[in-house]
């Protein structure tokens, strides 16, 4: 267990574990704290209390001090310096055309740094801008891209309920919305009547998320039947806020639309469900108890006779293998004589090198010659391969 304190830095942001470091502190109380951003100023959401160890963050940063009127002052004109820069910040962004909105500016509590919050619809190289920005201020700068969820928490608005939005009064966290909640909230499914100022879904769409879940569960779905106390009919729509069907009913020779509560509705076979094993089993047993009891005597149930099969006959032995004999060895290879001399081939015949025709005629005539001399050199190609396998005996 560890003393700590919750403390908040902005509105609707989210709270943060502090050491108190021995100081009375109260819920509302401003105090000065160190944190990974440097020294600021922030405000008490709570009493000091007990905590188990495995629920923090370790290690704890401390209290420096609880916030004197100085440290107040500060804190004002560093809100008006914020305007400034923002109004400074605007033009330098013009003038260096860059696509890019400026949503907010931050001061740090110590005047240590300057940080710059913008959208934009893509990556913005703004190193131009902050050369421009460190040569007004004189001190460090930071510019970081938010998301629109993120813009509409700083900026704030009315939503679509008549209230302020929840991001910018009580909502720490995105929680992240699907299009899915609004189907099973039977919604309508039009961009303008589910989505925020952010132009995302809203935000309200996950708080009764739950408690729709766990109503569908015990509620049957569209189109099944089901028995009311007028009949059997078919679901026509349900209400889960209210957990009412709507039941298509026959009266007659025509349909009627009838409305009951889902607990005076039971689905077909639900009283004729069957019992489990282990029901069946508990049964048997204290019905079986409860006869013993009463005989008084120390009768223990005959188990169930179960079928007895026929038994197997001896299997006949099957008779030993005959023991192999050695394997015989193998002899010697036979030596393969000695190959024949392959026959010199003749010299081979030269390619052809026609030139290009220049009537219809002369292809022909051309190729004429270029044939019967390669025919002759082939024939005295085989006549000379035959005369040398006749001297090898080849043939």
């Amino acid at each position: 267990m560890a003393m700590v304190i919750r403390v908040r830095f902005k509105r609707a942001a989210k709270l943060y574990d502090f050491d108190p470091n021995g100081l009375e502190l109260h819920n509302g109380m401003s105090v000065v704290t160190e944190t990974a951003r440097g020294v600021e100023l922030g405000e008490c959401m709570s009493g000091v209390m007990d905590v188990p160890d495995e629920r923090l963050v370790l290690p704890l940063k401390p209290i420096l001090r609880i916030a004197t009127e100085q440290d107040l002052a500060m804190q004002k004109r560093n809100e008006q310096a914020e305007k400034e820069a923002f109004d400074i910040a605007i033009d330098r962004i013009a003038e260096h055309k860059l696509e890019m909105k400026l949503v907010d500016v931050e001061y740090a509590f110590d005047h240590s740094k300057i940080i710059f919050y913008f959208t934009a619809n893509g990556r913005v190289d703004f190193r131009m801008l902050v050369k421009s920005l460190a040569s007004i201020f004189k001190t460090r700068i930071e510019l970081r891209q938010i998301g629109v969820r993120d813009e509409a928490k700083m900026l704030g608005g009315i939503g679509p309920c008549g209230r302020p939005i929840c991001c910018r009064t009580f909502l720490s966290d995105f929680t992240p919305v699907s299009i899915k909640m609004a189907k099973e909230q039977n919604l309508s499914l039009n961009p303008t009547k589910i989505s925020g100022l952010c132009d995302r879904l809203m935000c309200c769409l996950k708080y009764e998320q739950d408690h729709y879940e766990q109503t569908r569960k015990r509620m049957p779905r569209v189109g099944r039947e089901i028995i009311t106390p007028d009949g059997s009919g078919v679901i026509n729509a349900i209400n889960v806020l209210e957990e009412t069907v709507r039941v298509r009913i026959a009266v007659g020779d025509s349909f009627e639309l009838r409305e009951y509560k889902i607990d005076d509705c039971q689905r077909p076979g639900q009283d004729e469900r069957k019992p489990r094993p282990e029901e069946d089993a508990t049964a048997e047993d204290a019905q079986q108890a409860a006869e013993n009891a009463e005989g008084g005597a120390a009768e223990t149930a005959e188990p169930k006779k179960q079928e007895q099969r026929p038994p197997r006959g001896e299997r006949p032995e099957r008779a030993p293998r005959p023991e192999r004999g050695p394997k015989p060895e193998r002899g010697p290879r036979p030596e393969r004589g000695e190959r024949p001399p392959r026959p010199e081939r003749g010299p081979r015949p030269p390619k052809k090198q026609a030139d290009r025709p220049q009537d219809k005629e002369a292809p022909v005539k051309a190729e004429q010659p270029v044939v019967e001399e390669q025919k002759a050199v082939e024939a005295i190609d085989v006549l000379e391969i035959r005369e040398a396998a006749k001297k090898e005996d080849l043939f």
